[in-house]
């Protein structure tokens, strides 16, 4: 009898070890309350009221030489200086790229040393450049006389070209001007110079 119960006994010891042999790594309840590692999402703004608005890009002020009405100008060509003065009679809030812009000017020249001899133009001529566009064909007025208009003050030279329609969006017009001269060498002498003074004007375009 003795020895059936030691031998029962033993059978239940082995039978636990087995089971305490058999549990590997963490018993089930550690496992069961290691807690669940969380993420943490940063949160994300969209364009809200916080954020700078974009900054917006002004154009820049167009130029325009005849802003007060007129334009005065001194060119110097050789011994010659002429003053010249630039209008239209057209006001500026109608010269529309599509319009007919009359530009008018007047001129008249010194000398130096002023001898007597005469001055004269030979040709004016003006060409118009539209912003970012191609030059209008050129025009021109050449003097009839065979040495040009005589324009050595008291007498003067005056003039209208009119600039005609210029591609839609234009915002302003560079008016290149060109005057050559023939300066008599003595008052008595058939023999001439020829000398050439150039402007430049921008004009802003309405619309």
């Amino acid at each position: 009898m003795r020895t059936m119960k030691r031998a029962a006994f033993a059978l239940t010891l082995g039978a636990l070890a087995g089971v305490l042999a058999g549990c590997d790594g963490e018993a089930p309840w550690v496992a069961a309350t290691t807690p669940t590692p969380t993420t943490s999402v940063e949160p994300t703004y969209g364009s809200g009221a916080g954020e700078s608005a974009p900054a917006t890009e002004t154009p820049e002020p167009v130029v325009n030489d005849l802003e007060t009405g007129s334009a005065k100008r001194q060119l110097d060509a050789g011994a010659v200086v002429a003053d010249v003065t630039y209008w239209s009679d057209l006001a500026l809030d109608q010269w529309t790229a599509a319009a007919a812009k009359p530009l008018s000017l007047s001129l008249s020249t010194t000398i130096t040393p002023d001898d007597g001899q005469g001055v004269y133009l030979q040709r004016a001529s003006i060409t118009v450049v539209p912003d970012g566009g191609e030059a209008l064909p050129v025009q021109e007025d050449t003097s009839t006389e065979p040495h040009g208009y005589l324009v050595l003050s008291p007498y003067s030279y005056s003039q209208t070209f009119t600039i005609g329609a210029v591609p839609d969006g234009t915002r302003s017009v560079t008016l290149q001007v060109r005057y050559e001269f023939l300066v008599q060498t003595t008052p008595t002498s058939d023999e001439y110079a020829k000398q050439t003074a150039t402007d430049s004007l921008t004009v802003a375009i309405a619309g």
